[in-house]
Order: C-alpha cells, then structure tokens, then sequence
C-alpha cells in the first residue's frame, strides 16, 4: 500500500497525544501496518548515566507500534474499534545520547482475527550536519522491540 499524505496531524490517534507531542514525535511515512516515525533525544529524556532512558526508547518503540497497529481510515464496520498492546517485549542492544536523532520502524508480521504481531526496529544516528535536514542513514540498530496486539471495542 501507498505511504499516506503527511500534512498536519498524519494519524487521528495522535491528535490527543500529548506524550508523542513532548516527544517531539515526527510521522515520516504510514501505510497499512507499517510506520516509520523520528525524534532527537532531549536531556530531559537522558537517565543519571547521560544515556537515553529506557522508558524513553520503550514509549517511542510504543508510539510507532500504535501506529502501526491502527488504520488512518478504519475499514466499514471498524470505526468503534481501535487496537491496543495485549503485550510488548524489549530488548536494548546499544546506548543512545543527546542530540542523537532515533527512527523507530514499525512492520506487522502477522495478524488473525483480532490478534496481532508487529516488530520495530529503533536506531539512532548523529545529527545530520546543518546543510542536510535528515540523518543520511537510521544509524545503528539500539533495540529491537516487539509487540503483541489486541482489536477490541472503542469505550
């Protein structure tokens, strides 16, 4: 499927999300189980070691797997429901630092009935010099985060 049209706010879900906003979460492409979304690490998002926080990285893998996992337009009959993490494990391969611009890319594996499987990837490069606007590359692969779905009922 075509990546979706990024002007204003890309995705209805984050139309209320006020953690992603202080993330400064940036949408750089959706598509029918895939997102692919970036930030730079703040020092307010650094632990008392000068890395970024794991929560940090977690709440970021958590953003693009929503995304992932919820339609821009849910099919007939799907606009009372949304989808939610039944469970998510992380692993953290590598530290990251301020400044560092991180990419989170999120990718459905497998989906039966109202369960899901997605794995994102989330890497970290430096920031890219003044005369570019985006790193040239991701950068390295910091942790490999994967999240188990659930469809259920709007409240």
């Amino acid at each position: 499927m075509a990546e979706a049209a990024l002007s204003g706010a890309p995705h209805p879900l984050l139309d209320n999300d006020y953690a992603s906003e202080w993330m400064g979460i940036e949408v750089l492409g959706l598509s029918d189980g895939h997102a692919t979304i970036r930030m730079t690490l703040r020092q307010e998002m650094l632990n008392g070691f000068g890395m970024a926080h794991g929560g940090m990285i977690f709440a970021f893998g958590d953003t693009a797997f929503a995304l992932a996992c919820n339609p821009i337009q849910p099919a007939p009959g799907e606009e009372n429901n949304i989808t939610v993490a039944s469970g998510v494990d992380i692993n953290f391969l590598k530290p990251a630092f301020r400044g560092q611009v991180l990419t989170a890319v999120a990718d459905r594996r497998s989906s039966a009935g109202r369960s899901g499987l997605y794995d994102i990837q989330i890497f970290a490069a430096d920031a890219a010099p003044a005369s570019e606007t985006q790193p040239s590359s991701p950068g390295e692969l910091i942790a490999e985060f994967r999240g188990r779905s659930r469809t259920i009922p709007k409240k």
